[in-house]
Order: structure tokens, then sequence, then C-alpha cells
């Protein structure tokens, strides 16, 4: 998967760019506030709905712009074809198109494009609430999984979401136990199989993760990573936890069993119980952990998503940098990689390369 042209407006200090990335890395570079991040906030936007520091509406919009807008054409090796999306968004309302026809689902969009984000708050990936760790799932299994529109993990995914809606309202409104009783089985009709599709696709993260990041953090031992269904699974279904559960939720307005509580944690054999990560070592297991997701993604559909390396030299030591460097140069995958400039360490490595440099939002191709 390759971009092959990207053109955005009114994205924060962006008023309008136009760049035909290479196949390879891309390197972009400018000063401080020059504008390098807004580039990939625009692209992780077309593949999440948001940008990788916030919502829309958080002030991705440019001052005085009414809308962001970004299109992209990208070609897809495995089934030789070329693609091409256009979404606008204002913050409270959007508009989308891919191939041509309107989206009426953002996921639909979203799901066409495949990026993986590397970004200064990835650390939260590890360190913060459980909400990023279920996106991450979701968002590897809404890829994986596109072949099976009928029963696959999007269908359950959505029908989940809908009866889970229709039954914090209810709670929310006082609503007796037989009007629960028709969302509780919807729940665990949905639930049961959704938690399934996650706990597999844990399973096989976890084989790639044990030897990336036994690359990344050797002096940690083996990593492995703790799946959290979001209810007692070895000792009850969904259906019997959602029963047990109802008293309580129906004083406390809201559903507090089942997937939408599901969570995930890597452990470490060297890392006593208890015990957490460094800041440090909280990024480097963010990475190996985007970086498996990344190999999965390319084990199942034959191509490598789209790399996005945020500030990188900022981020890592130099010998993670070059570790993660020839590793993504030995994919072929398609890199985004901002920075202030190129560090000489990445000279040797980053052959060839092709750069841009912003200026006070104005993105040229650049010649070192």
């Amino acid at each position: 998967m390759r971009i092959t042209r990207l053109k955005i407006s009114g994205v924060r200090c962006i008023a309008e760019a136009e760049i035909s990335p290479s196949r390879g890395v891309n390197l972009i570079i400018g000063n401080n506030g020059a504008g390098k991040t807004s580039l990939l906030e625009a692209l992780h936007l077309l593949a999440y709905g948001r940008s990788f520091r916030g919502r829309v509406r958080d002030g991705l919009v440019r001052a005085g712009a009414d809308a962001i807008e970004v299109f992209a054409e990208w070609y897809e090796e495995t089934s030789e074809r070329h693609r091409r999306v256009g979404l606008r968004h204002t913050g409270q309302t959007w508009l989308g198109r891919l191939d041509g026809r309107d989206v009426q689902q953002l996921g639909d969009l979203c799901a066409a494009l495949a990026v993986v984000t590397f970004e200064p708050g990835s650390h939260a990936l590890v360190m913060g609430g459980a909400e990023p760790r279920r996106r991450l799932l979701d968002w590897g299994l809404f890829h994986v999984e596109q072949t099976k529109p009928q029963g696959g993990f999007l269908s359950l995914w959505r029908r989940y979401q809908r009866a889970l809606k229709q039954r914090n309202q209810l709670l929310k409104a006082g609503g007796h136990d037989a009007q629960l009783e028709a969302w509780d089985y919807e729940l665990a009709e949905t639930g049961e199989p959704l938690t399934r599709h996650r706990q597999n696709y844990i399973e096989t993260l976890d084989v790639q993760l044990r030897h990336i990041a036994g690359d990344l953090l050797p002096t940690m031992g083996v990593a492995r990573v703790e799946f959290q269904p979001g209810w007692a699974r070895d000792k009850l279904s969904l259906a019997d936890a959602l029963y047990l559960a109802r008293g309580r939720d129906q004083t406390t307005g809201f559903t507090s069993v089942g997937p939408h509580r599901a969570d995930w944690r890597v452990c470490y054999d060297a890392l006593s119980r208890g015990e957490t990560l460094s800041r440090g070592q909280a990024k480097l297991t963010a990475l190996a952990v985007l970086l498996a997701q990344a190999q999965h993604h390319a084990d199942h559909r034959g191509e490598w998503p789209v790399v996005i390396l945020d500030d990188l030299a900022s981020e890592l030591d130099r010998n993670h940098q070059t570790q993660l460097l020839k590793r993504l140069m030995a994919s072929q995958a398609q890199v985004f990689i901002t920075g202030t400039e190129i560090p000489a360490v990445w000279e040797p490595i980053l052959r060839p390369v092709v750069v841009f440099h912003v200026e006070h939002g104005s993105l040229t191709p650049w010649s070192p």
C-alpha cells in the first residue's frame, strides 16, 4: 500500500499543500511549528477519523477555515488497483467519498486506508486508559476482516454498539427488566463472537510481539499480551454477567460489563507484578505493539500499511532509531518521518529517500 498523491487544506497552519510521495521513505523536515506534524495528522485523519492529537473540533481546523479537506490516492499492490478517498470535516459534520462514491459511515472510509502511527503520545497506548487499546484491537480487526462484511467483525461491532447505546438509554430512563432483556440478548449474541475475534487477534499479535519486543527491549525478558475481555469470561457467559449486573447498572445508569470494557496489557518476565514501566520502556513497548500490528496486517493482507513516525529523532535514542529504520527499509513499507533535520546516523540507512521541506505552512520538495 503506497500513497501516490496527498492534498490537504485547512489543517492547522497549512492553508493548502500537495505532495506526490515516494513509495519508500519520505522525510518532512522544518523548524518547530512549521507544520510538519499537521501533514501527518491529515493522513492519520483519513485512516482513523481523528487526529492522533485528538478530535477534529479540538483545534485541527485552521483558524478562519470552514473545514479540513483531505484527498489521497494510493495503490494497492495485492489487488493491483488504484484507489482514492476524500474527506471534508468541519469538526462537527463530515462528507466523505471513496472511489467516486459517497460514504455514509466514517468507519467505511477509514477502513479503506491502513496507517500505523508512532508519535510523541504513543506511550499512552501502554500507560494511559483502555480506550486507545481497544481502538488498536478494533482497527486491526477492521482491516483483517474486511472480506467478511456479513457476520465479520465490523458487522458484529456495529450491532454491539447499537445495542449498547439502546441499553444505556434505557438504564438512564429507568427502564424495567422486560425492556432490558431484549438488549441483553443482543449484547450477548454479538459480544461473545466479537470477543472471540479480539482474543484470536491478541494471540496472533502476541507471537509477533515476542520477537519485536525481544529486539527492542532485550533486558526485559519475554513479552506477552494479557487480554481482559470486559467481564469474568472464565466464570460467566456474557448473558449471565449482564443479568447479574443489571441491578447495579440500573442504579448507575450505564452498562458495567461487556466488550466495551475490554482491555489488554503487555507483561514482561523481568517485570514483577505491580511494577510499572518507565516512560522510555513504555514508549518502546508501544512501538513494539505497533510494529507487531503492522507485521500482522502485512501477513494477512500481503502488504504493509503506511507507517507514520512523528518527530522520531526526539522520541528514540540513536540505537533504536537505527533498529527501527533498518526494519522498515527491509519491509519496503511506505514511511513518513518528520524532524527538524536529517540526523547523520540515518544517511547510510535511508537510501533512497525523498525529502520535503516545510516552512510557514508551505511544503516543497528539497534536495539535501
